[in-house]
């Protein structure tokens, strides 16, 4: 705390141009912002933006900003190189080939917004608007803007990111942890205090147990990894959670290398371990929750040595982690989206919800925050759906997830069912894509080579980025060119604080998502968009509800004075969680529910549980003795966001191919070395990476990179964009209780090496795309 305050009393203020949100140096003009790199990433950091002659220049933390304290990635401080690469899309385009020949007619803007409408009014009169999907990608960027569109603009219902099974991304600990204690939590690094570290009330995690998530390189949503290793600096220990040895495994008290898919027992081992030793706050448990009883008798059916037969981890590790944690004062979990990425799902985000409620650590200084939007300004995927008819909302394509979605936690339609719909037009045809800012192919499709399929079968398919996909190369029949962030107005809200993004350049004809949103709204319905332009678009969004004082210029302008800060601990003391301002939680019972109501009502299982992955040793030990090996994917790297940054120098020369991790006792019993490429395959396919070998993994795992596409290849081979996914092996419509959660991080396989002649003579890419695909069941 004391460094801190010598940092902040260290800065030149002045020198930053406190209090000023634009100002002149020299022949810069500099813009005091938030960044997202373009066009994922989840949170929205503080930086100054140069440019000169309408052109951005360079690119600075900004040190006086409180969220990021000037610290930046690697893609944000190579935004320029993303901003002005040759290959970005510069104009529309119509397809004037066959789909994926790559042949392209530049159109105007105009005869863009009339060729779509035409299209959409067409489908909608004659098909109905729910014939009409539309697809966005990840990205805090885009989570309100294009719902906008899609709820109140075509007014369909079936809004996805599509091909992924399980809504298997961040949803489930949303709704998870909410019925748990009514709101959303993350960890207390001091982000509500404007002051931060400094602040007299707040103080450093004694603990904090890493699961499933490597907090440097993925910065989730409002979190950024450089607040924790903060934190370890005054102290916190770690507890490390994930079958590879991370930066934070390193550094850990204790490191738990489990199988993947297992998790959930694993949390429910701890859970035992802390009841049976009576570790936890009995003051809370007693006055502040509900279901300690069933928990207690629940948690009993997984003692330590089943769950080390389970999990593949010493008894003795379990119980060092479960009482460590239990023993510190404050605790905290940072949790990742191996969460949503295995069949027990939904009892994992229990389970470990759990954990929390039982210590004491809930909305605690150095615990976990309940924290709610900025301004309470909370309209986001669900932007818009009041314009969407309601028998036209009806025929939302929910799926195993019905019972969830019924209850307006989940907006958006089931990727699964709308995938069947696709093939079959069961229960009703589907005829038109709408997929902005989401590489489809190269990232979330499980099954890639099926989703390819199936999108081949609608009629009409808009791709609107800023490049040119392997997914608008085989599938777009126009292509729309999106700005990034320096090219864009924008807002943040999720969760705090709110801030504003500032339009400061402009390459060729890309337009900003805000500017797609109005435009096109406009033209197809009117009434739902009485806006000029993307500032009319942002003003109505801050004030539509919440209670925001100002508009968009003022939070652009005077930002930090509009910032949101929700510093106050143990709010369900303070009757600031409910609507009646009784004092307690946001649950059905006003207490932090162990054992949830609402889970009941999704009819969900309200008490924790394990079940095995549906491949693996215990489940399939036929097919486990042929594919031995169990691969885990989606882990992120500095370089990349999904599967944005591949076509970047810079980038690239940091990470030039996509690395397969595995032991070296794995790589010795399959005749590999270093830096050979590999085959992983399973009986639904393959795909190529690097050998990266390392000791620091669980010698049952290997771990494969998602996201890869090789822009150098060129559209005409689709940019390689099978060669190298591990989505060749993924399987859709396999997921965890009530249609949550898939076993994507659980799959078995087996490797060996690449030799070139031999067996590389038909590529992944070749396979798919001309032959049909690996001809699995």
């Amino acid at each position: 705390m004391a460094d801190y305050k010598e940092y902040l009393s260290g800065i030149n203020r002045e020198l930053y141009h406190e209090g000023e949100w634009q100002w002149q140096e020299g022949e810069y003009t500099v813009t005091r912002s938030h960044q997202y790199t373009a066009p994922g990433c989840h949170n929205s950091c503080g930086v100054l933006l140069y440019t000169k002659d309408g052109k951005l220049e360079k690119v600075e933390g900004d040190p006086l900003n409180p969220f990021n304290n000037g610290k930046l990635c690697m893609r944000c401080l190579n935004l320029v190189e993303a901003v002005d690469h040759p290959d970005r899309l510069k104009y529309p385009m119509k397809r004037v080939g066959e789909r994926g020949e790559n042949k392209w007619q530049r159109i105007s803007w105009d005869e863009a917004y009339a060729m779509i409408c035409e299209k959409v009014n067409y489908y909608k009169k004659n098909f109905g608007p729910e014939s009409i999907v539309g697809v966005h990608g990840t990205g805090r960027n885009i989570n309100w803007q294009l719902p906008m569109l899609f709820n109140a603009g075509i007014q369909t219902p079936n809004i996805s990111t599509l091909f992924f099974s399980g809504f298997a991304c961040y949803l489930p600990r949303i709704v998870g942890s909410t019925a748990v204690n009514g709101d959303f939590m993350i960890v207390d690094a001091s982000v509500q205090h404007p002051d931060r570290y400094a602040n007299a009330e707040w103080q450093a995690p004694e603990c904090v147990i890493v699961w499933g998530n490597d907090p440097l390189k993925s910065n989730a949503d409002g979190f950024l990894g450089h607040w924790l290793v903060q934190c370890m600096q005054m102290g916190t220990k770690i507890i490390s959670v994930d079958p590879r040895l991370t930066w934070w495994s390193a550094r850990a008290e204790v490191w738990l290398p489990i199988r993947p898919g297992t998790d959930a027992a694993l949390a429910i081992g701890m859970l035992n371990i802390i009841i049976e030793e009576d570790l936890y706050d009995h003051d809370f448990v007693e006055n502040w929750t509900y279901g300690f009883e069933e928990l207690a008798a629940r948690v009993k059916e997984y003692p330590v040595a089943k769950v080390a037969e389970i999990t593949g981890l010493p008894a003795e590790k379990i119980q060092k982690a479960a009482r460590l944690f239990a023993q510190a004062k404050p605790a905290a979990i940072q949790w990742g989206l191996a969460f949503e990425q295995q069949i027990s799902c939904m009892s994992l985000v229990l389970a470990v919800a759990d954990l929390i409620g039982i210590t004491g650590n809930i909305d605690v200084p150095g615990g976990m925050l309940l924290v709610r939007h900025a301004f309470n300004a909370h309209r986001h995927y669900n932007c818009g759906s009041e314009f969407t008819p309601p028998e036209v909302a009806a025929k939302k394509l929910n799926g195993a997830a019905k019972g969830v979605a019924e209850n307006s936690i989940v907006p958006h339609a089931d990727s699964d069912v709308i995938l069947r719909a696709m093939e079959t037009g069961k229960p009703y045809p589907l005829k038109m894509l709408w997929v902005q800012s989401s590489n489809s192919l190269a990232c979330p499709a499980m099954d890639a080579p099926r989703a390819l399929e199936a999108m081949k079968k609608m009629e009409f398919i808009l791709v609107a980025d800023p490049f040119l996909t392997p997914t608008a190369v085989a599938v777009a029949d126009i292509v729309l060119p999106v700005g990034m962030g320096p090219e864009r107005n924008s807002v943040r809200n999720w969760w705090t604080p709110m801030r504003a993004q500032s339009k400061v350049c402009q390459y060729y004809e890309a337009k900003g998502d805000e500017e797609i949103v109005v435009e096109f709204g406009k033209r197809l319905n009117p009434e739902a968009f009485p806006f000029e332009n993307d500032v009319d678009l942002l003003n109505w969004y801050l004030t539509m509800d919440g209670d925001y004082p100002g508009n968009w210029s003022d939070l652009r302008e005077k930002t930090w004075e509009y910032w949101d800060w929700d510093a106050a601990y143990r709010k369900y003391e303070k009757g600031m969680l409910r609507e009646d301002g009784e004092m307690g939680f946001n649950t059905p019972t006003g207490k932090l529910e162990l054992a949830p109501l609402m889970y009941m009502q999704w009819e969900l299982d309200p008490l924790p549980f394990h079940i095995e992955p549906p491949e693996g040793p215990v489940t399939t030990p036929e097919l486990y003795a042929e594919y031995p090996l169990i691969l885990t994917t989606g882990a992120r790297s500095y370089e990349f966001f999904h599967s944005e940054h591949r076509q970047l120098p810079t980038m690239r020369e940091f990470h030039p191919d996509p690395l397969v991790t595995m032991h070296p006792e794995v790589a010795a019993a399959n005749g590999i070395k270093e830096g050979e490429w590999v085959w992983i395959e399973s009986p639904r396919g393959r795909f190529k990476q690097k050998a990266y070998l390392t000791p620091g993994i669980n010698p049952q795992v290997i771990n494969a990179e998602h996201g890869w596409w090789f822009p150098e290849q060129g559209p005409e081979n689709w940019f390689g964009v099978f060669d190298s996914n591990p989505n060749n092996l993924t399987r859709a419509e396999v997921t965890g209780q009530g249609g949550i959660g898939s076993p994507i991080k659980s799959m078995l396989c087996k490797i060996y090496k690449v030799e070139e002649g031999v067996n590389d003579l038909i590529s992944p890419t070749e396979q798919v795309v001309k032959l049909g695909g690996f001809k699995h069941g």
